[in-house]
């Protein structure tokens, strides 16, 4: 299991190559991480969190941020070290070997594929809204949702994943500034929100706090882990920072701190102005998000809460005397999430890319257009699996089923960190995990108890996932495998690069 390791030595050559500047202070980092956090979660999944948890989701978004700020500084000190292309996967190959790095690698696919449609399912949702209350045109749900959820087909989600697919295969990628621009957009919406729930809250709207106990707030927690998704590009960015075992710290803390307010701020203005009470079944029987029976209770009470609506943020404006403000959160919402979406295939494509040519998966996903120059064979196979998912699943339930890859790879991370601390202490580390026999033992528990909080269909769909991978391995990648068969090249930029020899590994 863990015999075939790849060798570090090799992966950090390419890192050598291309040394960067480091010009990033510690405010620098924390702007960079609440730029890529603040956005998808907040907007898509508070009603979920909602259902499942009741005014409780506050004490939820507290939870899933502390362990994503100890998990972060496990993954800082893998970054640093290994500041290539590959993520966890590459991480875990260099540590724990292939069999483990596969099953990461597999994994990574539900979080950035899934994620992908998740996010596709969120936009419709306030996509749709925003017609609909703009534009007073009624659009049949049957068309705009899943079978889950009351629906049919989801074709607005498979609209938005399609269209981003076509972009990637051209080549299209956001500049800095479109980045930036979106980003401002996505916080001054989210500001404008605060502004103006927080006056008109009624604290009768928090009681009951926890109308399902604990559980209901683990089970949110787990969920919400969602919203922080985005905060490894801090993470990512070690190399590039000034006095790293200073800097990272505070922009890896500082950022989730500053999000985790915000997030609870905006959760204080859904619950205190709208309430936000889970609907319950006919004979008071608890209902899941995205499920035909909360769908039909929404109907008994015409979509009369938070819990019911598919743009949260924008119904609660509507509903508090603020519909044009409502508007331009929907529309802020429609123009930003579109660039998520991007990313995250972007993402997708790139750790099938690195897999591929490692042998792990087939030559031709790595195969790039001769115009375009883009792994075009793998990103529309990965924009069609988006687009299914997206017409046909619920945003809880596929941002629970990312969660689990999210969560497995973080994990496989911390783990990484102690091994290496203890099989090669004396390798420079630009940047080390403080406390780390304290940090990551707490990141694998912070993991693993959110990973067993989400839902048990959830938690067996990534079992069934698992058990494809494994099949996939024996069957086809290892005996295909570059570093079994006695190769192994470098990452990133090295097409000129022949691949090096090294000693055969059973």
């Amino acid at each position: 299991m863990f015999g075939r390791v790849k060798s570090l030595d090799a992966i950090l050559a390419t890192a050598e190559k291309k040394s960067l500047q480091r010009s990033l202070g510690a405010f620098q980092l924390t702007m960079l991480g609440i730029g890529a956090v603040i956005g998808t979660g907040i907007f898509v999944l508070t009603a979920e969190a909602a259902q499942k948890a009741g005014p409780g989701m506050m004490i939820s978004f507290v939870i899933a941020g502390f362990v994503c700020a100890v998990a972060a500084l496990c993954y800082a000190e893998m970054s640093a070290m290994v500041p290539v292309s590959g993520s966890a996967y590459t991480y875990s190959y260099a540590v724990m070997g292939e069999l483990v790095a596969w099953t990461v690698g597999w994994a990574l696919i539900l979080e950035y594929a899934i994620a992908a449609g998740a996010v596709s399912v969120g936009w419709s949702g306030y996509m749709i809204g925003f017609i609909q209350s703009s534009l007073h045109i009624t659009i049949p749900l049957e068309l705009v949702r899943g079978p889950f959820d009351g629906g049919i087909i989801n074709l607005p989600a498979m609209a938005i994943a399609g269209l981003v697919t076509w972009l990637l295969v051209l080549g299209t990628r956001e500049s800095a500034t479109v980045n930036a621009v979106l980003v401002s957009v996505k916080i001054g919406a989210l500001s404008l929100f605060v502004i103006l729930t927080l006056p008109l809250i009624k604290g009768e709207n928090f009681v009951p706090f926890a109308p399902l106990g604990f559980s209901g707030i683990s089970g949110a927690a787990a969920s919400i882990f969602f919203a922080y998704v985005g905060f490894d590009a801090v993470s990512t960015a070690a190399e590039e920072t000034k006095n790293p075992q200073r800097n990272m710290p505070i922009g890896l803390i500082g950022s989730l701190g500053i999000c985790t307010i915000f997030y609870m701020l905006v959760a204080s203005g859904v619950i205190g102005t709208v309430g936000a009470q889970p609907v319950f079944g006919p004979n008071q029987e608890v209902l899941s998000p995205g499920t035909t029976a909360l769908s039909q209770a929404c109907t008994a009470i015409n979509e009369a809460a938070v819990v019911c609506s598919k743009e949260a943020l924008a119904w609660t404006l509507r509903q508090v005397g603020y519909p044009l403000v409502g508007y331009l959160v929907g529309a802020a919402a429609i123009i930003a999430l579109p660039s998520v979406i991007l990313m995250m295939m972007f993402g997708q494509t790139r750790i099938f890319f690195v897999m591929s040519r490692d042998g792990l998966l087939p030559e031709f996903f790595s195969r790039v257009h001769p115009r375009y120059h883009t792994p075009y064979l793998i990103t529309i196979l990965t924009g069609v699996g988006v687009a299914l998912f997206a017409a046909f699943f619920p945003v809880g339930l596929l941002a629970d089923v990312s969660n689990t890859g999210t969560l497995f790879a973080f994990a496989a991370v911390s783990i990484a960190v102690l091994v290496l601390r203890r099989t090669d202490p004396n390798r420079h580390r630009p940047f080390r995990t403080p406390f780390v026999m304290i940090t990551a033992p707490i990141s694998i528990a912070g993991c693993v108890y959110l990973f067993f909080s989400l839902s048990q269909v959830t938690l067996l769909l990534f079992v069934g996932w698992a058990l494809i991978g494994f099949v996939v391995y024996y069957t086809y990648s290892r005996s295909r495998s570059h570093v079994g068969r006695g190769f192994i090249e470098v990452h990133e930029d090295d097409a000129g690069i022949p691949p090096q020899p090294v000693p055969p590994i059973a």
